[in-house]
């Protein structure tokens, strides 16, 4: 056990190799399902959703010939658990283009509770009517709290709630990979 006893060995379950290729196969999903870029709208949610949806925009880009508009999203004061955090750190909410009409696919590294994809709803309802929201996960790893579903998913992964899943990414993290951390308490 470690010597803070609050987190267990890690286990690998995505190589920056496996990363890549799930996102060049949720690019060509992304554009197939909405028949290329036109009235696309790429929208990460801040922290590893906006970097991922700026690799998934240089797939697109070398698929299509042509990119979707990238925006960027901060959900913390939209989360329902607010209150509970000490002062939560906002980020820019940054939309080039009028989100109204258009089709928009969230972007997040990963999917267990739902709880971060309704505050995306929600901050998204606060700057206009998209046409349809779209999500796209990197990992999901079930545990359901709400009806939340992704579109394009880059791997599902079964695990426990004593389990945390981290996606590290080069921009952030200086390596890129998925791994599953085993928490010395469950996770309430």
């Amino acid at each position: 056990m470690p010597a803070n006893g609050s987190e267990m060995p890690e286990r690998r379950i995505m190589d920056a190799q496996e990363i890549q290729r799930s996102l060049s196969r949720i690019a060509h999903e992304i554009l197939e399902r909405n028949r290329g870029v036109e009235d696309l709208v790429l929208v990460g949610i801040h922290t590893r959703g906006v970097i991922l949806s700026q690799l998934l925009e240089q797939n697109i880009l070398r698929f299509e010939g042509n990119c979707a508009p990238l925006a960027e999203l901060d959900i913390n004061l939209y989360r329902d658990d607010l209150q509970a955090r000490e002062s939560p750190r906002v980020r820019p909410t940054k939309f080039p283009v009028d989100i109204r009409g258009k089709n928009v696919v969230l972007v997040d590294d990963v999917l267990f509770t739902g709880r971060t994809i309704r505050a995306a709803l929600d901050a998204l309802s606060d700057l206009g009517r998209p046409r349809q929201v779209q999500l796209a996960i990197l990992v999901d790893r079930g545990h359901r709290e709400l009806p939340i579903r992704a579109d394009y998913v880059g791997k599902n992964v079964p695990t426990s709630l004593d389990e945390e899943v981290k996606v590290r990414l080069t921009e952030t993290d200086q390596t890129e990979d998925v791994i599953i951390v085993k928490l010395g308490r469950e996770i309430k």
